[in-house]
């Protein structure tokens, strides 16, 4: 694969200024701990004017391939000409009428016909809206309380309890859930055992960096339903990227419920719980109601999202991109002897970096000093290769060049033997850990 080249980076100074103006009304200046300065290096671009494919532009004026993808909402590509024909469509018609609109019908027998455990459909806004309402089925269907959590669930009540972000939770509250390891079938049965007759579901990831060990979903299933629990599978990310029904129907494990969002709408906002029909029935008992609920401009992106999916090999070009370039990553690794350092893990439509602990830095460090001249060659990185279909062999291009001069430059410094003392910012810290 051709190695492009970025354009010269002019610097965040901009982006630098509008931050501070920002910070002075807006905690972090950013609606989002993973989109603020705090998830990213010093002088690091804070602010985007617009997207285009797979591209994003900075406030400075700085071009990037932008592997953060709005966090994994934009799987189609910025601008996608399916998705805005029909968001423009619908808003001749208006965006959030006084009563139902066919469009919520729509979408949901779409989903129900795509994604194995869907009998019924819910929708929200964001995927703290789908988890926090499963739970809150599986809670009123089985009469229980405690929940099993696996992996990353969002902001509620009921999972960040259970984390060590819980300040302003209270500890009744965080109580009730508790954390289990992945891939750890005894840990499971343990708390099963710990708490009989009291646990009403499980609600997990069922992938993300780690492969699932041989049988262990299935089991997983066995060991939920023989102690009279729920199954819910967390879908946000794995839905629409890792195949059209999501991960539930690559492994083929059916779930009771499950939990839909980010690229379900291309980056408009919109989530789904899904699942048994008699469980979803319970939400004419319980309280999950929001006015934008059946706001129609998500819901005519949805549409458009599924049937171009249908239509297009998406999901395939998300597969085949992503081995592509997890294994150029690792090559380019190799090529400076840090195999022993990075690796990518997890499927290739969701490739994440997995950084190893090393003698002379922190993987903190090493992340960092990686990160901050990966952004300088032109390339949007958090953590994880967030592809999209618009993707371009070019845009390919430029990342691997970012990150064989990334890579240099790591190497550079960890043979100095002091790797943190000279990085040119502040290492970022994790929020917190939970996978």
């Amino acid at each position: 694969m051709r190695a492009e080249k970025a354009p010269a980076w002019r610097g965040a100074k901009v982006s630098g200024e509008l931050l501070k103006r920002a910070e002075k009304v807006i905690p972090l200046g950013s609606q989002t701990f993973s989109k603020s300065h705090i998830q990213y290096p010093a002088g690091a671009p804070m602010f985007l004017t617009h997207g285009q494919g797979g591209r994003v532009w900075d406030v400075d004026g700085n071009c990037y391939v932008d592997l953060v993808s709005g966090l994994l909402p934009v799987v189609l590509g910025y601008q996608d000409p399916d998705v805005d024909q029909a968001i423009r469509s619908q808003l001749n018609n208006g965006i959030s009428l006084s009563l139902a609109t066919e469009l919520e019908t729509e979408l949901a027998e779409r989903l129900v016909e795509i994604i194995p455990c869907a009998e019924a459909v819910r929708f929200g806004k964001n995927g703290t809206d789908a988890t926090s309402a499963a739970i809150r089925l599986a809670r009123a269907f089985t009469g229980r309380d405690r929940v099993i959590a696996c992996g990353y669930h969002g902001w509620q009540d009921w999972y960040i309890g259970a984390t060590v972000r819980h300040k302003g939770v209270p500890g009744a509250v965080r109580e009730l859930t508790h954390m289990a390891p992945y891939g750890d079938l005894d840990a499971l049965l343990a708390l099963f055992k710990a708490h009989p007759g009291e646990i009403a579901a499980l609600i997990m990831e069922p992938m993300n960096a780690v492969e699932p060990p041989a049988g262990y979903l299935e089991q997983v299933k066995d060991i939920v339903h023989a102690h009279g629990a729920l199954l819910v599978f967390d879908e946000v990310i794995t839905g629409f990227r890792y195949a059209l029904g999501g991960a539930q129907a690559l492994f083929g494990v059916t779930p009771d419920l499950a939990s839909f969002g980010k690229a379900m709408g291309n980056g408009m906002p919109i989530s789904a719980v899904v699942g048994r029909a008699d469980i979803l029935h319970e939400m004419e008992n319980i309280f999950f109601s929001g006015t934008f609920g059946g706001e129609t401009l998500s819901l005519a992106a949805s549409i458009a999202v599924i049937d171009k999916m249908k239509s297009q090999p998406v999901i395939e070009r998300l597969w085949q991109m992503g081995e592509v370039l997890a294994t150029e990553t690792e090559a380019l690794a190799a090529k400076h002897g840090l195999s022993d350092v990075v690796s990518m893990v997890g499927k290739a439509p969701w490739k994440i970096f997995a950084f190893k602990p090393h003698p002379q830095a922190r993987v903190e460090a090493m992340k960092t000093l990686f990160s901050y001249h990966v952004m300088q060659n032109g390339v949007l990185l958090l953590a994880s290769h967030n592809l999209c279909y618009a993707h371009t062999e070019d845009d390919l291009g430029v990342v691997l060049r970012a990150y064989d001069t990334a890579f240099g430059r790591v190497a550079e410094e960890l043979a100095t033997g002091k790797l943190e003392e000279r990085l040119p910012c502040k290492a970022v810290e994790p929020i917190f850990k939970v996978r």
